[in-house]
């Protein structure tokens, strides 16, 4: 036989020798795996990774895979032409030769298998791959794949040995490897001994969940994932240097220039502004935090938390500490998490901006569902190698190798938690990393046990160090170091608001009844804005903010979505919009502002009226915004009062981070209130929120009387400190919040459980391009004539760019009146299910004040 082949000659390029492949990928390991890297026992990662590199694509030196290669890809039978299997194989006795330990060959068995595919519940996979029955006269299904790689063994020693030997001395530097694999394979001891590494009981197949230890399921991923790396990006043609791995890294001393324009001349003199004293008192947050990593990075890092209370510039307080911890651990990247995709940009604009950069460099990029995630050095290249070029800068801006990543929780936690193929590709970067959460406390309550488990992963095996950073810490973490020397100081010296609450929230107190009618609470908002005071109403559902934007209705307003559809369609492209040109257009009225924010509306268009209601606060106009949650965390806003609906006391504060944020006022008020149920629905807004599952709502109210009943009053250090401590204390203790079974699985090695389960509820939904302008029109139909044309490339790029322009719209059921006025709308790209809403062809769905309209929706699913 012919050399064999790992990938084939195709559209004009050579095709890629087998040897040379593994002998590439190999190399490629010590780009991906530090040399200090080490397993639970104190092996060295990289050199099992390596060996698992030269036998990941052994069985594609069989006939069978090379006929169905290089000439027919419908060869039969397709289990002959499998080459995981025996490659799985081969690495548990590469490894065992070598002496590694026994569950770090069965993590190599594990990762080799599935290194094109998904990993599974590791004891049981490795049970239903190696079991036998004794003295049965038919071949089950185990039996029959064993016979498969039985005779794969046969066909390479028949056809190129020579190869065989090769590769298995380099696997494991024995010239014995090769007949030994084949020996043992052949009598079955093979299958035997690796069986036995999970306690299989000897009446049948069945598995000892005690067997395997709780750092099985960090090792698998650790191996897998590199493994995975190193061989994709071999197969893109990535080059194989240090530089196509190592990252940029954003330093310090630039953040701190740019942190120290910002503060100069602050003072804690009574006679500066308020502005003045709250920058200092932010720089003095900062050197707190900064004197303090020293002392963190000396203990060895692991967890750190960061309290401060909101509008005290924890985001740049944050990256300061932890570009000083990566420097002092001698860490390459630091990642960056938040629990929103809404508030991403607020801070990639910032890190824009500091370090003169943009996302697309190996400096700093920015990854989730709305972003096109890259890391490109080639900037003069063919038409004919573009294409390669473009997936090998998404494959590793996806992986993570850039200096900082902003990222979400769903795509950190979802990758250390079951991930997908691709996604374990990020996790070798997150190796000696700096990993900040940001607003923790947003995690659903389900992985409150399961989060810490990922985080000791990350800490244990990845040597990674993780900072909490927010106001209101949860506590999830064990042994936690705190970065601010007295948190309280910063609460007591910022005294920006009061808390009141108002008559419905004390009915709920006492007797849960008579929530706030909507005419009622739309009255009092009139109310306060026609006093001149800027307002932020906040409420739990998407159907609540549009009956109470409703409610107010228009007399003495001016509608800011209106005008902002006007200035759309003069400039044609969101991004020509000036939100500066719109607050002046509402100033030219001499009515009072209403903006309306919800995920209904477009995220470019949110993002343009956030700023617009910037514009407008700002510059003191009397502004009344109704939102959904979207602008409790991380949006840099300010308004004189906040009313939020009835919510955990976390939830309450962080709106409450929204009023007076600068010291506008001597203090701002926030007003708690429980709104009544919108129209044809049954349960109040909070119920239906903070009701399901777990009854948070009851706790709440418990906390606020408590807390209320102690001071006589709702000073801001009464709920932003003791009430939050002694809300998330009660959850943990009388609720007993998150799931143990989730944890359990990690222990366990459960992957294919973990990879069940997502931060995000799991419903159906549909995703929906909205098109408001001729230009947004002009795109969908290029997407249109795109997959028509099956010019697949230049239909996913033109996806991307409409990323901005989506919505997403849940719904129950398949007859539901939701999904029919989905199903009313053109699909723009059917095998993806995402539907075009063309504002002209279908005004009935949209509205230019509150977006898309969808009749008789659920409350169940109007969540933020």
């Amino acid at each position: 036989m012919a050399e064999p082949y790992s990938h084939p000659p195709e559209d004009g390029r050579e095709g890629v020798a087998l040897e040379a492949h593994l002998s590439d990928v190999a190399d490629r390991v010590a780009h991906v795996v530090p040399d200090d890297a080490t397993t639970p026992t104190d092996e060295s990662l990289r050199s099992v990774v390596e060996t698992l590199a030269w036998v990941h694509d052994f069985g594609k030196a069989t006939t069978y895979f090379q006929e169905y290669l290089l000439k027919d890809h419908d060869a039969d039978p397709p289990m002959l032409r499998h080459h995981a299997p025996i490659g799985s194989f081969a690495a548990y006795q590469a490894l065992d030769t070598q002496g590694f330990d026994t569950e770090t060959c069965l993590a190599g068995f594990v990762a080799v298998a599935k290194h094109h595919g998904n990993l599974p519940n590791v004891a049981e996979y490795v049970v239903d791959r190696t079991h036998r029955r004794d003295g049965a006269s038919r071949q089950n299904s185990v039996e029959k794949r064993q016979t498969v790689v039985l005779k794969q063994i046969k066909d390479i020693y028949d056809n190129v040995p020579d190869l065989a030997k090769k590769v298995f001395e380099n696997a494991t530097g024995s010239a014995e490897g090769w007949e030994s694999f084949v020996r043992k394979y052949q009598s079955g001891s093979l299958l035997s001994e690796i069986e036995e590494t999970v306690g299989t009981e000897t009446a049948g197949r069945g598995v000892d969940p005690d067997t395997l230890s709780s750092s099985c399921y960090g090792l698998v991923l650790q191996c897998w994932s590199a493994l995975v790396l190193a061989d994709k990006t071999s197969a893109a043609g990535a080059t194989n240097e240090s530089e196509t791995y190592t990252p940029r890294q954003p330093g310090l001393e630039t953040l701190s220039e740019y942190i120290e324009d910002l503060e100069a001349g602050v003072t804690a003199d009574t006679d500066g502004t308020k502005t003045e004293r709250l920058n200092f008192h932010r720089s003095e947050a900062r050197k707190d935090v900064l004197d303090n990593v020293a002392s963190f990075a000396e203990s060895g890092g692991g967890i750190g938390t960061l309290t401060l209370p909101t509008g005290m510039g924890k985001t740049l307080t944050g990256l300061s500490a932890a570009f000083a911890l990566r420097d002092a651990l001698d860490g390459d990247r630091v990642v960056y998490a938040l629990p929103f995709t809404s508030i991403i940009d607020q801070v990639v604009d910032e890190i824009e901006a500091i370090y003169e950069t943009d996302t697309a460099g190996r400096l700093f990029t920015a990854h989730h569902h709305l972003a096109e995630t890259t890391i490109r050095d080639i900037d003069d290249q063919s038409a004919d190698d573009a294409d390669r070029n473009d997936d090998i800068a998404g494959m590793l801006g996806e992986s993570w190798r850039a200096g900082l990543t902003v990222t979400t929780f769903v795509q950190l936690f979802e990758s250390l938690a079951g991930p997908q193929n691709r996604q374990s590709m990020k996790l070798p970067a997150l190796r000696d990393a700096v990993v900040i959460l940001d607003e923790p406390q947003s995690l659903p309550l389900d992985w409150w046990k399961l989060v810490p488990r990922l985080v000791d992963v990350l800490t244990e095996q990845y040597d990674a160090t993780v900072i909490a950073m927010t106001a209101t810490q949860p506590r999830l973490f064990e042994d936690e170091f705190e970065l601010v020397d007295d948190p309280d100081r910063y609460f007591e010296v910022v005294r920006r608001v009061s808390y009141a609450l108002d008559e419905s929230t004390e009915r709920y107190i006492e007797s849960q009844s008579e929530p706030k009618p909507y005419a009622a609470a739309a009255n009092e908002l009139r109310e306060v804005v026609e006093s001149g005071q800027t307002t932020l109403a906040v409420c739990n559902t998407i159907d609540s903010a549009r009956e109470l934007t409703e409610q107010v209705g228009d007399d003495g307003f001016v509608d800011v979505g209106r005008l902002y559809d006007d200035e759309l369609q003069n400039q044609g492209t969101v991004e020509d919009v000036d939100p500066v040109e719109i607050a002046k257009n509402v100033a030219a009225t001499d009515d009072n502002a209403l903006l309306h924010l919800s995920t209904r509306l477009r995220p470019a268009d949110r993002l343009t009226l956030i700023e617009t209601a910037k514009e407008l606060t700002e510059r003191d106009h009397p502004t009344l915004t109704i939102s959904t949650q979207l602008v409790e965390a991380g949006v840099d806003i300010s308004f004189d009062r906040v009313f939020r609906d009835l919510a955990p006391i976390d939830s309450i504060v962080q709106a409450a981070g929204r009023c007076n944020r600068s010291f506008e006022r001597e203090q701002g008020v926030v007003t708690v209130w429980w709104l009544d149920v919108p129209d044809d629905q049954s349960k109040t807004p909070a119920e239906a929120v903070y009701n399901r599952g777990t009854t948070l709502l009851p706790t709440v109210a418990d906390t606020l009387r408590q807390i209320r009943d102690e001071s006589g009053s709702l000073s801001e250090i009464d709920v932003a400190r003791r009430g939050v401590e002694r809300y998330f204390e009660r959850l943990r203790e009388d609720k007993d919040v998150g799931k143990q079974t989730y944890a359990d699985w990690v222990d366990d090695a459960k992957a294919k459980e973990l990879g069940t389960i997502s931060l995000i509820d799991e419903q159906l939904s549909a995703e929906i391009i909205v098109s408001r302008t001729p230009a947004e029109r002009e795109r969908a139909e290029a997407i249109r004539n795109a997959q028509h044309n099956f010019e697949f490339e230049e239909l996913r790029q033109l996806l991307d760019e409409t990323k901005p322009l989506r919505i997403s719209v849940p719904y129950y059921s398949e007859d539901s009146e939701t999904a029919d006025a989905i199903t009313d709308l053109p699909p723009l790209v059917e095998d993806e299910g995402i539907y075009e809403l063309d504002v002209q062809q279908n005004p009935s769905h949209f509205d230019r004040t509150t977006g898309f309209v969808v009749p008789e929706a659920s409350v169940d699913h109007q969540f933020l």
